[in-house]
């Protein structure tokens, strides 16, 4: 049987799809660049081009599919049922939902699709982390409006959780809250990177409206922005209360901070450096300034569009408003590859 991964090169999506091979199963994922794709997924994946917001366009992709897993991302609210409908009549028989933070058309649709389902709803990802990363390859800094405790949760649990629902029984019908072992404060966080990296970082308290200009300053709208600082502020109990249901389900303990800092420790201790006219490496922060202006301005340029652009000095797109609880995981930052990848930037250390 296959199963169809949506969103297959996305912060869970690949985690999905690496797990559900590794337990054998045949995996299609869709993707809208299958080429992209290929060296960063499993060699045993099958790539389709595709996108879920575009449903009318998928019934081939459907065709021998029994098992679906879908990520509520932007654009998915009006699209989702009009997927749903089309895989289940397509034959899906079994579907998991990454929620969006609520119940909202996607995760509607598939709990009244009339086939076996299973919402995932994690709690802030750690993933989330990599937003500080610019702040603290160049100043050691990270700025933060709340110091409140998250239950973050590493996305590969995430992963795992949503291969146990696809390929197992028992999980039918069932809202799976998740979390990781532990509540950390930012603070708590910055001292975790600090270990690893081996240098000092500071956190510099910053008020919630500077929040907010910070994200629409990278181009995310006024209301998103809004929305994603906002639940930092008043963050739910679900959010700050760790749960077992990750060793529930896939029967080990969640992985911890500590250990998802050890698989991007190279991230935070990198900083851009340019060669001056002399030849030496300067770190002087116009220089690093420029840098990141250049990052954000000259792909946009050259590509004529504000859509998707493929920077030259990161492995980073635009910002992209996601209307979520989760919202700054893939909002803030999106990686164009995984952690390690081949691809450098044409200046610099780091990969």
């Amino acid at each position: 049987m296959t199963t169809l991964v949506t969103g297959a090169t996305g912060n869970t999506g690949r985690h999905v799809v690496a797990e559900l091979v590794r337990r054998g199963e045949h995996v299609r994922a869709l993707t809208r660049n299958p080429a992209a794709a290929a060296g960063r997924l499993p060699a045993e994946v099958e790539l389709v081009a595709g996108t879920h917001t575009a449903p009318e366009d998928l019934d081939a992709v459907f065709d021998g599919v029994s098992r679906l897993h879908i990520t509520v991302t932007a654009g998915l609210a009006e699209a989702g049922p009009e997927l749903v409908r089309r895989a289940v009549g397509a034959g899906v028989r079994r579907i998991t939902v990454v929620w969006g933070g609520g119940v909202g058309p996607v995760e509607k649709a598939v709990a009244d699709s009339g086939v076996e389902w299973t919402r995932l709803e994690p709690q802030e990802f750690m993933s989330n982390t990599l937003g500080w990363i610019e702040s603290i390859r160049a100043e050691g800094i990270v700025r933060e409006p709340y110091d409140f405790p998250s239950a973050l949760v590493h996305e590969a649990d995430i992963g795992a959780v949503a291969a146990v629902a696809l390929l197992d029984d028992g999980h039918a019908g069932r809202a799976y809250n998740l979390t990781g072992p532990e509540l950390l404060t930012s603070s708590e966080r910055i001292a975790i990177l600090a270990r690893a990296t081996g240098r000092d970082i500071a956190f510099v308290p910053i008020t919630h409206e500077q929040a907010i200009d910070r994200l629409t300053a990278t181009g995310v709208s006024r209301a998103d922005a809004e929305y994603v600082v906002g639940w930092y502020a008043t963050s739910d109990a679900p959010s700050r209360t760790v749960v077992d249901t990750v060793e529930q389900v896939t029967g080990r303990p969640p992985r911890t901070f500590a250990q998802w800092v050890a698989e991007h420790t190279e991230r935070f201790q990198c900083q851009l450096r340019h060669p001056s006219p002399r030849g030496e490496v300067t770190r002087r922060p116009e220089v690093l300034r420029a840098a990141r202006l250049r990052r954000t301005v000259r792909p946009i340029a050259r590509s004529g569009r504000r859509g998707r652009p493929r920077p030259q000095l990161s492995r980073c797109t635009r910002p992209r408003p996601v209307r979520t609880r989760l919202g700054i995981a893939l909002c803030v930052l999106r990686w164009d590859g995984l952690p390690g990848g081949s691809r450098r930037r044409s200046h610099g250390h780091c990969p």
